[in-house]
């Protein structure tokens, strides 16, 4: 058992998580000129944020703290490496998982797994066209852009939102809170391709005061003490490699799931390893120096 991390994450239990991250929310949002203006200064000193990449680089231009995180980059600044059939990332981060699934089983980290059914909101039937499928979990830190894209071409059939704690997602929490990812409010969003099935799940924590998607707008806060579902098969609801669906405020965590034999290449990457919005996600013989670089 490491000690340490045990000491670092132990007080989440005891805090009152979605107090904090609404608290958080309404903090981040606030407008008063003088505060946003003190919390962005403040941020930008604590981390290493390349604003010269924003499509806004004065940082007094934003309207609040949640605006210049949630920042817009310049078209420029994320090409997408794909021809939109095989995945890119659909967000900047640090790979932090790559597996082949083990039937129905993760592994989060040593000693800690989980389940599909678990981490896709006891969706037995949804669960079962992954197993011994392909898995890739991208942390987002708090420096990180924070929107989330499309990893492929592909129309929305549903979206189902799953309550949950609202522990960290760094990496000292995810080796020691058992089963954090199946755990955490989460949103599940199922989409339908050319090859099949692709599976995104955007997960909360604490202090991400919101999550929203570009089809519902922002789906949390408030957070809803049961599971809801949304779906959308009649909506026609179709997005290209490399179109925003959806944001994060502060730092968090999209996990993928592909089908076995589909895009198995997302089983087989390396981590931990760094990886922009819009990069290559699968190692083949496709992701050459003759892949289509399109932009958006």
């Amino acid at each position: 058992m490491n000690w340490l991390n045990l000491l670092k994450v132990g007080p989440q239990y005891l805090l009152p998580q979605h107090l904090l991250s609404s608290g958080m929310h309404r903090l981040a949002n606030c407008e008063i000129q003088w505060l946003k203006n003190l919390l962005i200064k403040g941020f930008l000193a604590l981390y290493d944020v390349n604003l010269d990449e924003a499509l806004e680089s004065d940082p007094k231009a934003y309207r609040s703290f949640n605006d210049f995180f949630t920042r817009a980059l310049k078209p420029e600044a994320r090409p997408i490496h794909g021809d939109g059939h095989d995945l890119v990332s659909p967000a900047d981060g640090i790979i932090s998982q790559s597996q082949k699934i083990q039937d129905n089983t993760l592994i989060q980290a040593k000693c800690h797994d989980y389940t599909l059914e678990s981490l896709l909101g006891g969706d037995i039937s949804y669960a079962e066209g992954f197993r011994n499928g392909n898995a890739a979990v991208i942390y987002l830190s708090p420096r990180d852009y924070h929107r989330v894209h499309m990893p492929c071409d592909g129309t929305l059939v549903s979206m189902t939102y799953v309550p949950g704690d609202l522990f960290a997602v760094n990496p000292a929490t995810v080796e020691t809170v058992p089963g954090l990812f199946a755990r955490n409010e989460r949103l599940i969003l199922r989409f339908e391709t050319a090859e099949g099935p692709v599976c995104l799940i955007m997960v909360g924590a604490i202090f991400v005061g919101s999550m929203q998607t570009v089809w519902a707008g922002k789906i949390t806060p408030p957070y809803r003490p049961t599971l809801q579902h949304w779906d959308y098969r009649a909506e026609n609801l179709t997005f290209r490699q490399g179109d925003e669906i959806g944001r994060f405020n502060m730092g968090s965590t999209v996990i993928l799931l592909t089908p076995d034999g589909q895009h198995d290449g997302l089983s087989a990457l390396p981590t931990p390893a760094s990886i922009k919005m819009g990069e290559p996600l699968e190692l083949n013989e496709e992701c050459n120096d003759e892949t289509d670089h399109r932009h958006h």
